[in-house]
C-alpha cells in the first residue's frame, strides 16, 4: 500500500468542496462509504496514493425514509441494517435479497448498495435489482445536485456517471403498491459468496384479474453494464404471465445480453441462463403479489 491521506467532512457541502479542490489540483481522491471494495483496491488493483473522503457519518448518507410515495436509502447504510428492516423487506424483497448476497455476513455489516453501484462491476448483484424497482440516484454537487436513473449511472466496467466534485448521496425508489412486488435471482458456480455468472431482477404490478399492468426487468453479468430490458417488460405487460409471455421475456433478456466467455461460463451459456433467471424471477414476483 502507498501513502494515503484521510478526511472526514462534516457536511455534504464540505465533501463537495474537498472533491472539487482535489479534482482541480489533479490529486486522486476516493469516497469511503462502506469501504469493502476500497480496501481491496488499495491493496491490489490500484495502489495509487490518494485522499480518502469518508462520508459514512453524514446524516444524509445514513437516511432511511419509507414514505407514502417514495423510499430513500442513504448511500452509506450497511446492507445488514437494510436486511433487518422488516418493512423494507416486505416492500422490496428482491432488492433486499440482492443486497444480502454481497459477501459474507461480516462484509454485509459494512458493505452498502450505494458502494456496490458506484463500484460499477458488471456482476454487481444489487444493480439489476435496483434497475428493476426503478431506483434513481441522488447525486450531490456544487450546483444543488442532480438525479439519474440507475440504468444510466454505470457507464462501463468500473466506470460511473459521477463528475468531478460529485458523489452519491442515496437512492430514491418509488414505493411499491400492494399489488406490486419484485424478485432477484443470480446463478453462481458455488453455493455462496461467488460472483454472478448471470443475474436478473424483475418487478411486477398485477391487477385484480391477474393481468400484468406494469413491469421492469434488469439483467446483470451479461454485458459491460447491467441493463434495463424494455422488451422483456413489454412481453409481460398485458399478459397473465402465462408460459408464452414468460418465454418471450426470457428470449428478450437473452437477446439483449452481450456476455463474454471465460472460465466461469461461455457467452452462449450466459445468454441462456439470464433468460431462465428472468422467467423464474417473474414467477417469484407474481407469487409474492398473489400470496401476499
Amino acid at each position: 500500500m502507498g501513502a494515503y491521506a484521510y478526511v472526514a467532512p462534516q457536511s455534504v457541502s464540505e465533501v463537495v468542496t474537498v472533491l472539487s479542490e482535489h479534482a482541480q489540483a489533479g490529486n486522486p481522491v476516493q469516497i469511503l462509504a462502506g469501504g469493502t471494495d476500497l480496501l481491496v483496491q488499495m491493496r491490489s488493483v490500484n495502489k495509487t496514493p490518494r485522499t480518502i473522503v469518508d462520508i459514512k457519518k453524514l446524516s444524509e448518507t445514513n437516511k432511511l425514509d419509507i414514505g407514502d410515495q417514495e423510499i430513500y436509502i442513504g448511500a452509506a447504510i450497511p446492507s445488514a441494517l437494510l436486511y433487518e428492516n422488516q418493512e423494507l423487506k416486505a416492500l422490496l424483497p428482491g432488492l433486499l435479497e440482492a443486497s444480502d448476497l454481497i459477501g459474507s455476513t461480516q462484509v454485509q455489516g459494512r458493505a452498502t448498495i450505494g458502494g456496490n453501484l458506484c463500484n460499477a462491476s458488471p456482476a454487481g448483484d444489487t444493480i439489476p435489482a435496483m434497475i428493476a424497482v426503478g431506483a434513481v440516484c441522488d447525486i450531490a454537487n456544487a450546483d444543488g445536485g442532480r438525479q439519474i436513473p440507475v440504468e444510466e449511472f454505470v457507464t462501463g466496467v468500473g466506470r460511473n456517471a459521477l463528475d468531478a466534485g460529485e458523489f452519491l448521496l442515496g437512492l430514491k425508489i418509488p414505493r411499491p403498491a400492494s399489488n406490486s412486488s419484485d424478485a432477484y435471482l443470480r446463478f453462481i458456480p458455488r453455493t455462496e459468496m461467488d460472483i454472478a455468472v448471470a443475474g436478473a431482477g424483475v418487478s411486477l404490478t398485477l391487477e385484480a384479474d391477474g393481468v400484468c399492468s406494469a413491469a421492469r426487468v434488469g439483467i446483470g453479468a451479461v454485458a459491460p453494464t447491467a441493463l434495463l430490458v424494455p422488451a422483456a417488460a413489454e412481453a409481460l405487460v398485458g399478459s397473465k404471465l402465462d408460459a408464452d409471455a414468460l418465454a418471450a421475456a426470457a428470449a428478450a433478456c437473452s437477446a439483449a445480453s452481450s456476455p463474454i466467455t471465460d472460465k466461469r461460463g461461455t457467452a452462449d451459456y450466459r445468454r441462456k441462463v439470464v433468460g431462465v433467471l428472468c422467467r423464474r424471477a417473474a414467477e417469484i414476483a407474481k407469487q409474492r403479489i398473489i400470496g401476499g
